[in-house]
């Protein structure tokens, strides 16, 4: 049984989580996220990629404690080392990312959704870094990307404090962008992946790329590198094809070269 199932349906990939019962991370199966996000980088093919947990209940429920009973910090490097590499590959992958939450993401599991580009949750699930409650913190970006989503404020409510949030919390704070009745996450997802693949890939390559910048560049470097970025483009076949096309009234055919 794989942790992660892999499933490729036109331009984009599907990755479910798939450890029961409530699809907890290990070391072997951060690996491996970082493993095929490697490969969905090199397959020209993927625009999208769509992330959801197996089953009804659980999104996923983040580590499973049980790794950390002991105190051992050579452990606790280890994994903290396997959650960053795997989630910054994530956040680094070159198409679009959807997170289809359908359950319970608590943790890691919140934390490897903050690392998606769009979140998607279903009317019944809920939302937490608890790290704090149980001596820990949320050591894979869940500081930074929640602050960055939802503001200082909330961002501490939910790690200090330890407060949880439903769906329809999540869609006011902006920590998700849409929210879904239940079993409807993963076919919401699709139709936005669908949507991927009318945009040139090298574009959103670079577009995801100057987004992601703003959280850490000063305009002043920001706004000259997507001028730059703009000029490079017409180095890429995707450039003359997305202008011709639109001047003949044909679809693009895309080549992400």
């Amino acid at each position: 049984m794989s942790a992660i199932i892999e499933t490729i349906v036109g331009h984009t990939a599907i990755l479910t989580m798939n450890n029961p019962p409530a699809n907890t991370w290990t070391a072997d199966s951060l690996q491996l996220l970082k493993q095929k996000v490697s490969e969905l980088n090199a397959n020209k093919d993927i625009y999208a990629l769509v992330l959801t947990g197996e089953g009804d209940k659980f999104f996923s429920a983040g580590a499973d404690l049980k790794l950390f009973a002991d105190g051992d910090k050579g452990n606790a490097a280890t994994m903290a080392k396997h959650f960053g590499e795997a989630f910054e590959a994530l956040s680094g992958f070159r198409g679009v990312s959807i997170a289809a939450i359908n359950g319970y993401a608590m943790g890691g599991g919140l934390e490897v959704a903050l690392a998606c580009d769009i979140r998607i949750a279903e009317a019944q699930a809920v939302m937490a870094l608890p790290e704090a409650t149980v001596g820990l913190l949320p050591c894979a970006g869940g500081t930074q990307n929640l602050t960055a989503l939802v503001g200082e404020g909330w961002a501490k409510r939910m790690i200090l404090c330890g407060e949880r949030v439903d769906a329809d919390k999540a869609l006011q704070l902006r920590l998700v962008e849409e929210v879904v009745a239940k079993g409807g996450a993963l076919d919401a997802a699709m139709t936005l992946a669908a949507k991927v693949a009318n945009q040139s890939p090298s574009s959103v390559t670079v577009c995801k790329q100057l987004i992601q910048a703003g959280r850490s560049m000063p305009r002043s470097q920001a706004l000259p590198l997507e001028r730059e970025l703009f000029v490079g483009l017409f180095d890429t076949q995707d450039q003359a094809e997305g202008v011709n096309a639109f001047l003949e009234k044909r679809p693009a055919k895309w080549t992400n070269s």
